[in-house]
């Protein structure tokens, strides 16, 4: 077969099972990089080389690496040139002081304890070709890294940007990252020249470089923005003169005898961090780089690890201590400097984690090594366990370290805003007696969802909030929409559109009770769920939406939220009516239908227009679907004035549902529980079926009960809580 197309068809075939690997790592709350990078290896001789050996032979022959090589080494070029162009000074506003002291303790550490490692390591797993001088420096900067990228994604995740750990973290990654960067530059000038005296005018060359960068380049990088914001827009020509610096500047570093993508990441960092220019170059430049590229570098040092090597339990044991001294180095040298530095011991811990981060940029460097000849198959394949180990960990131990009830939510309001102290645990928050948590996905489009929310909450007789959840999702850890800077603009842009919708709420007064929630997220209906234990709101009010490859309504996000929040739902099928004068609740006698009567009676306490309309549907046993005894006694208990505007009317009929549509007709609200009778009832995987969603006539709220003692008619009628209470454990 021809090379050409044998590398078209490794391609298609590293694409595909990079996007498949990631996408399912994601699924576990892991960094798509991970699944990247692990699809990489089993396409290597660690699984696929073991389980067919012939196929792998065949489908990655020898003459094709060179050509997935220069594949890789673009990508590389290019990612190194986003990552510094999202290098933003801004990440050095936060507490530099202390952000310095931590940041070069938490390299000075791992890099001592890899030197001192290094003593045991080169006469085992090295050869008197390679210096010991260049094995020790390679391995102390490998130790020593911390992936800036995944870290400032995986804080991005946990919508820690705007606290003190979240600002620290990335202070402290920025300025590590640019350090160890250093460092390596050292460790390849000493591995090609063989000692640092050799390697002494190579180091002076780039020092020259980086001022030229720094000064000159900066001020023609400069020129460009200018033209940049006189035209308005990145124009191909544009586009193509700074690609050209890019690949210039990568070649020039690799002439001074450093590596190519030295030259990339500077020009990155130089270039002038106008935020529209920034965000449209990195926008046009990532897509292919970070779907096409960067697959084939991760298959490229898949190719290259072999797990296979660790044949021996004391290459094993080696492994281990290698795994064991990166992760207490950089935890202990970052623990130790945060806590001097004044910060408390939950969050230094956290902050420990959250810089053994390692991820894609440990795997550059190793491949670096490995290329150089400084580290042997055997030492790059335990690095690489150690990458994977060390950024595997870090959402996990963060989250136990630093769990989301602790991260202060982003409330408008402050006295609804959840307040942390990290040495007691303890959560403090002014919360109201009733709160509704309403998810809104279009603000633009879910005016109905929030003003039925708040015919529900408010009735001047007890304190009352309505929360809109705005969850912002990421579909990509790497894209430049999820950067710490670019997440806080998109928050910020939600919640003027939130602001926005709230503007227009009728009556004007309950304008003030509504107190946004806006939140990144990489799954909504999780984090939703999640938000809900922390929040301990009395109903989610969630709309519904058709997913894209259903025509169910309770499907997709909808249906997990049914399944996973630990509170009472409610789901809202909007037909467009802003009426709430007729209402209809369909009864069949149990607890969702409940739920669907007490929310009913609600709004009709609630709302002196209100109209209620209680339909029986009588099958074959005429005594199936009536009242309960404490329902009963709960509505007598109601005043006059609400049971006057009540009416319990029976019918028979062998099909429910169509009896339901029948009297939606007339009615503006049908309230129905998630009942087999109605047609809507939980299936396997959680799946909800629908028949009333599609064919009721009015609008829609379909309940599902999940707590036994959450009351939401208590301080509206104290003296009828108690058979709320008592309904709802029937």
């Amino acid at each position: 077969m021809h090379t050409v197309i044998l590398v078209l068809i490794e391609v298609l075939i590293v694409i595909g099972l990079s996007r498949l690997i990631g996408l399912a790592f994601k699924t576990i709350k892991q960094p798509l990089v991970i699944g990247e990078i692990v699809a990489g290896i089993m396409l290597g001789p660690s699984l696929f080389g073991l389980l067919a050996p012939h196929v792998a032979a065949s489908l990655f022959p020898p003459e094709t690496i060179p050509f997935l090589n220069v594949l890789s080494q673009v990508g590389l070029i290019f990612f190194m040139f986003l990552i510094g162009l999202e290098l933003n000074p801004k990440y050095l506003s936060g507490n530099l002081q202390a952000a310095i002291l931590t940041s070069n303790v938490s390299i000075i550490v791992p890099f001592s304890l890899a030197a001192i490692l290094s003593l045991l390591l080169y006469p085992l797993v090295s050869n008197a070709s390679v210096s010991f001088t260049a094995f020790a420096l390679f391995l102390g900067a490998a130790m020593s890294i911390t992936a800036f990228p995944v870290l400032a994604r995986i804080i991005t995740e946990n919508n820690l940007q705007g606290t003190r750990l979240g600002t620290l973290a990335l202070t402290c990654a920025a300025v590590d990252d640019v350090t160890a960067w250093c460092i390596l530059a050292v460790a390849i000038a000493v591995a090609r020249t063989g000692n640092i005296a050799g390697a002494i005018p190579t180091i002076i060359e780039s020092i020259v470089y980086i001022t030229f960068m720094l000064t000159v380049g900066r001020w023609f990088l400069q020129r460009l923005a200018t033209y940049y914001k006189r035209t308005g827009r990145l124009s191909q020509l544009l586009l193509a003169v700074i690609y050209m610096a890019v690949v210039g500047s990568a070649l020039i570093t690799e002439l001074i005898g450093i590596h190519l993508i030295f030259g990339a990441f500077l020009l990155g960092a130089a270039m002038p961090k106008n935020a529209d220019l920034v965000r449209e170059l990195a926008v046009k430049t990532e897509d292919f780089v970070l779907i096409f590229l960067l697959p084939i570098f991760f298959a490229y040092s898949g190719l290259r690890t072999q797990i296979g090597l660790l044949n021996r339990p004391e290459l094993w044991l080696l492994c281990g201590l290698i795994l064991l001294v990166a992760i207490a180095g950089k935890y202990i040298g970052t623990y130790i400097a945060a806590r001097v530095s004044g910060i408390n011991k939950r969050e230094a811990s956290a902050l420990g984690w959250l810089m053994n981060t390692r991820g894609l940029t440990e795997l550059i460097v190793l491949n670096i090594g490995l290329e150089l000849g400084v580290i042997s198959p055997l030492v790059f394949t335990m690095l690489v366990i150690m990458a994977l180990v060390t950024t595997f960990m870090t959402s996990p131990l963060l989250e136990w370290t630093y769990p989301k009830r602790l991260i202060k939510l982003d409330v408008v309001e402050p006295d609804l805003e959840v307040e942390t102290s990290a040495e007691t645990a303890t959560i403090v928050e002014s919360a109201p007696s009733y709160r509704i948590l309403v998810p809104v996905a279009n603000p633009s489009t879910q005016k109905g969802l929030v003003q039925l929310a708040v015919a529900l909450a408010l009735n001047y007789k007890q304190p009352a909030v309505v929360n809109p959840l705005s969850l912002i999702e990421l579909q990509e850890d790497y894209a430049f929409e999820s950067t710490p800077v670019e997440a806080e603009r998109l928050i910020l842009q939600r919640r003027q559109e939130l602001e926005q919708l709230i503007s227009t709420l009728e009556p004007p007064i309950a304008r003030s009770h509504i107190h946004p929630i806006i939140r990144i997220s990489s799954n909504v209906a999780r984090e939703t769920a999640q938000i809900a234990q922390i929040e301990q709101p009395d109903l989610i009010l969630v709309g519904w939406h058709r997913p894209a490859f259903s025509n169910n309504r309770l499907g997709g996000r909808v249906g997990q939220i049914l399944s996973t929040a630990p509170v009472d739902v409610a789901v809202f099928v909007d037909r467009g009516s802003e009426r709430l004068e007729n209402l209809l609740v369909p009864y069949s006698a149990n607890i969702h239908d409940d739920l669907a009567l007490i929310l009913a009676l609600r709004l009709l306490i609630n709302r002196d227009t209100c109209m209620l309309q209680i339909l029986q549907v009588l099958g074959e046993n005429p005594h199936q679907d009536e009242l309960s005894y404490e329902l009963y006694k709960m509505m007598e208990q109601l005043p006059a004035s609400v049971r006057d505007r009540i009416e319990i009317k029976t019918v028979a009929s062998p099909e429910p549902i169509q009896a339901v549509v029948t009297a939606s007709e007339t009615v503006d609200l049908t309230i129905a529980g998630t009942s087999r009778v109605w047609g809507i009832e939980r299936q396997t995987l959680g799946r909800y079926t629908d028949a009333l969603a599609i064919q009721c006539r009015s609008s829609l709220l379909i309940t599902r009960r999940y707590s036994q003692v959450t009351s939401h008619l208590a301080s509206v009628l104290p003296e009828i809580t108690n058979q709320e209470s008592k309904v709802t454990k029937q």
